[in-house]
């Protein structure tokens, strides 16, 4: 799987204020993981389910000057939710996105991509269960999910704090979103981030945004 920016979005709009213990739920290269880690000095726990995903997260973390802080582990969801008593501060995905789709060629990149591996439901409720009190957990979902998942998040007394709207320009709609829950009732700020001007530049925002990771910015 190539580094994308739905990924790049998560890893540096996540609040990572305070957090001591965070899980990177389907790390997939580690990006994700590896991002929080520049961003935080908490211990980082990493779960992939494809083994040579994980493989592959598990050299970029050793490769990286925070492996100290950064822990891979090949497991599911589902089994690492119902064998640890740990909590984390924050919680992190990039789930898999498609739903009722043709299924990719190639197998391992199938996992990563269709919903059958990981669906929003066991995604919500095992967030849950794993959440400290005062924690958050942050996503990135496409934009036509966020009824299903405002509609989840209740059943799992998760609420919305914060969302963005993101879309490729402003002549384009709203094709993802990134969504912070936490586990007490609130209100939802919620903004719009736009990823690049019409003329194909990238806008300020959204430079401003991930301009940490992008060597070219």
């Amino acid at each position: 799987m190539k580094v994308g920016i739905d990924g790049i979005l998560l890893g540096a709009w996540a609040n990572v204020c305070h957090c001591k213990q965070i899980l990177d739920i389907g790390t997939g290269t580690g990006l994700i993981a590896l991002m929080l880690a520049q961003r935080s000095q908490a211990d980082i726990t990493a779960i992939e389910i494809e083994k040579n995903a994980a493989e592959e997260a598990a050299k970029n973390v050793a490769a990286s000057v925070w492996k100290e802080r950064v822990k891979v582990q090949h497991i599911s969801l589902q089994k690492f939710a119902s064998e640890t008593t740990q909590q984390f501060d924050l919680i992190v995905s990039n789930p898999p996105y498609f739903q009722n789709s043709l299924k990719a060629g190639n197998e391992n990149r199938s996992l990563a991509r269709h919903t059958d591996s990981l669906s929003h439901k066991t995604l919500l409720y095992s967030t849950s269960k794993l959440l400290s009190e005062e924690g958050r957990c942050a996503f990135v979902f496409p934009e036509t999910v966020l009824k299903d998942i405002e509609h989840l998040a209740k059943l799992n007394h998760l609420y919305l704090t914060r969302i963005t709207m993101v879309s490729p320009n402003e002549n384009k709609p709203t094709n993802r979103i990134l969504v912070e829950m936490i586990k007490k009732e609130c209100s939802t700020a919620t903004d719009r981030l736009q990823i690049y001007n019409n003329d194909g530049s990238w806008n300020d925002k959204f430079k401003k945004l991930t301009c940490d990771y992008y060597l070219n910015f």
